[in-house]
């Protein structure tokens, strides 16, 4: 067969050709964002620093910096975390700004809020469920009770001059206080904080005489005195405070509040980037070094993946909105 001629006019067409061909791949790859490996992972907390939230976060943070670089906390408080929920939201979805969300933010603020500006589910990959925690009952020392039942009559005595802060509205631990209100018949007042730290100040200085802590908060305040803590909130005694009945023990079947810490991702990151962040988290979280921390902050270690967990925000999105709705709660926007 005789050969074809090479001509430059054909050179040219076949060039263009072989850059035709090319175009589809090169596009999809630049479409799919690139995790690169050493460079800073934002983590973006909802609630001023020095909480537990940060203690998990810097746990896990020394566990993967081999593998996937720093890890630094960014804590966005305000607007009860929605700000920093909605800036990993739109964040660039290559694994380099992650979100811990809280059970407040994933399965209480739909219900809680009438114009939420994002869908927990929809919005967000889940990358893993780290850790989960219960809450206890505290009280300033000047509180003439040192048992759950003393701190009912004295509460009750008082109508609605008692107040109970949370760690902000629409949280477990303002669904905490809300729940015992209607379980015991009390008439507290809810003083809402923005985050765990102010309220555990002012709980501790007396400015406010209740506070529903997490019971990792609670074991922090101990030590100065200045607090006592009567009653915890699973539905039987915590490992942690095992000397402290639960309030399910206590009669109060319908008291119980546990929440949850929570990894995630901007919707659209690549599967490929959320097996590594999920593989190294999981890893992370099951390092003897990581579960001490956070046993001694009153957590105890999840490592549930994405399945799990979305199967745990539908039921609790569920649960929560039913307390909502019996309390009768709408968070303004």
């Amino acid at each position: 067969m005789p050969l074809i001629p090479d001509h430059p006019n054909r050179r040219h067409a076949l060039a263009a050709l072989g850059a035709l061909a090319l175009a589809p791949a090169a596009s999809l790859a630049q479409a799919q964002p690139a995790f690169t490996p050493g460079q800073p992972i934002k983590v973006l907390i909802g609630v001023p620093a020095g909480g537990t939230q940060d203690v998990l976060t810097r746990a896990i943070a020394q566990q993967v910096r081999d593998a996937l670089g720093p890890l630094i906390v960014d804590n966005r408080s305000g607007a009860a975390g929605r700000i920093a929920v909605e800036a990993v939201k739109t964040a660039p979805p290559d694994g380099h700004m992650l979100l811990l969300g809280t059970a407040s933010m994933m399965t209480m603020f739909p219900s809680a809020y009438r114009n939420l500006s994002y869908d927990p589910i929809r919005d967000f990959v889940p990358i893993l469920n780290a850790a989960r925690f219960e809450l206890a009952l505290v009280v300033n020392k000047d509180v003439p009770a040192n048992t759950l039942p003393e701190f009912i009559a004295w509460a009750k005595a008082q109508g609605d001059k008692v107040s109970f802060a949370s760690y902000g509205a629409g949280t477990p631990s303002h669904f905490l206080g809300e729940m015992l209100n209607r379980a015991a018949g009390l008439k507290m007042m809810h003083v809402p904080y923005r985050g765990s730290t102010p309220a555990r100040q002012d709980v501790m200085g007396g400015t406010v005489p209740v506070y529903f802590d997490t019971i990792g908060g609670a074991q922090q305040m101990l030590p100065s005195g200045r607090v006592k803590v009567l009653a915890t909130s699973g539905d039987k005694r915590s490992p942690l405070m095992p000397n402290l009945p639960s309030f399910v023990e206590s009669g109060y079947k319908d008291v119980v509040a546990t929440a949850w810490f929570a990894y995630y991702a901007p919707l659209k990151t690549p599967q490929p980037i959320i097996d590594k962040l999920r593989a190294e988290f999981t890893r992370a979280v099951n390092t003897r070094e990581v579960r001490q921390q956070l046993l001694q902050n009153g957590m105890y270690p999840v490592g549930d993946g994405s399945e799990a967990l979305l199967k745990t925000m539908r039921e609790d999105t569920a649960r929560w909105a039913g307390i909502m709705k019996a309390v009768n709660f709408q968070a303004n926007d």
